[in-house]
């Protein structure tokens, strides 16, 4: 079977063979001189062979090693250069929605790692839903995308990779003169008897569709017909007034002229966003979002799960340890 070699070896073999010092050469790779003799010695088993004549006062190459010492250089720039590519390759990153919001989580993680990674080149991309980018994602047509896991197939779901963003409480969105459009919270309970549209009708949505059908099954609610989906702020505005149905969101979603959004209360409930892409994906656009979106979750609390909140069993087994408390929905 063969056997993987890690650049490191051939790294520190180059370094040794150039100066045919090993102090020389560790101190040239920051490393301490122990480990990279272990490394020397490691890449020497591999091969079967000595690489170098070691005594008290010398080193010197010995013929294998001088075979190798080209092809290791190489090796190395080889390496390099798919690193440098994957550096200025473009990352294509789906935000789900091109509004603007007062706090739309995607957005704020992007900002966020492009202000950390300023050469990085990460582009966004709108597909307005997981279900619609994880099919992208899988053709390598996008590479990062938000929304909810727990909502997508599980067949789906088992070819991408998951991770934890933020804890969103959910709200309603509903016009102006609507019987529920008074300011403040809204009970879930108060919405008895007024249908609520979770947009069954959007193929591209389906895992938010999900997550309101259990939300509606939970809490003894009606769910609103599907119908097909509004796009855009001002369009959305006209679906409002014209079904007048609430429509369900997230508390950070965009201000809708002539409606009003109140979050949901006792219990609030939340949605899980992610941030999802493909296995074995290396890039370190990937690294940045995934560190911006620590850092704000880390300083907002985002992945802290309120006791007795309501969220779907699927998605709280997706938090990470100690993140989802007993006893709630």
């Amino acid at each position: 079977m063969p056997q993987d070699l890690h650049p490191r070896l051939l790294r520190g073999f180059v370094a040794v063979a150039e100066t045919l010092h090993f102090g020389r050469a560790a101190a040239a790779l920051y490393v301490a001189q122990q480990a990279l003799s272990r490394d020397v010695q490691s890449l020497e088993r591999k091969l079967g062979e000595p690489l170098f004549h070691r005594t008290s006062r010398s080193v010197r190459l010995t013929p294998v090693g001088e075979s190798l010492l080209p092809q290791a250089r190489r090796l190395l720039a080889l390496h390099d250069e798919i690193l440098a590519s994957a550096h200025r390759r473009v990352l294509l990153v789906d935000l789900n929605s091109d509004v603007d919001g007062d706090d739309l989580t995607p957005a704020r993680v992007l900002d966020a790692a492009r202000t950390a990674a300023p050469d990085t080149e990460l582009l966004a991309r709108f597909h307005g839903g997981l279900a619609a980018a994880a099919e992208e994602l899988a053709a390598h047509r996008l590479d990062v995308a938000f929304g909810r896991f727990a909502g997508l197939p599980a067949r789906t779901r088992d070819r991408l990779v998951h991770v934890p963003v933020r804890l969103e409480p959910l709200a309603v969105v509903v016009p102006d003169g609507h019987p529920l459009a008074a300011p403040g919270p809204l009970p879930v309970a108060a919405l008895a008897g007024h249908p609520l549209d979770v947009l069954a009708g959007n193929p591209a949505t389906t895992e938010w569709t999900d997550l309101g059908l259990r939300l509606v099954r939970d809490h003894g609610l009606a769910a609103a017909p599907g119908r097909t989906p509004p796009v855009g702020v001002p369009e959305f505005a006209r679906y409002l007034g014209r079904h007048r149905a609430p429509v369900l969101t997230t508390t950070g979603g965009p201000r809708i002229p002539g409606a009003v959004t109140r979050p949901l209360v006792d219990p609030l409930p939340l949605a899980l966003l992610g941030l999802v892409h493909r296995p074995g994906l290396r890039h370190p656009g990937l690294a940045a979002l995934g560190a911006a979106a620590a850092r704000l979750g880390g300083r907002e609390g985002w992945l802290v799960r309120p006791p007795g909140s309501w969220l779907p069993a699927e998605d709280a087994a997706l938090l990470p340890a100690g993140r989802a408390p007993a006893g709630g929905g």
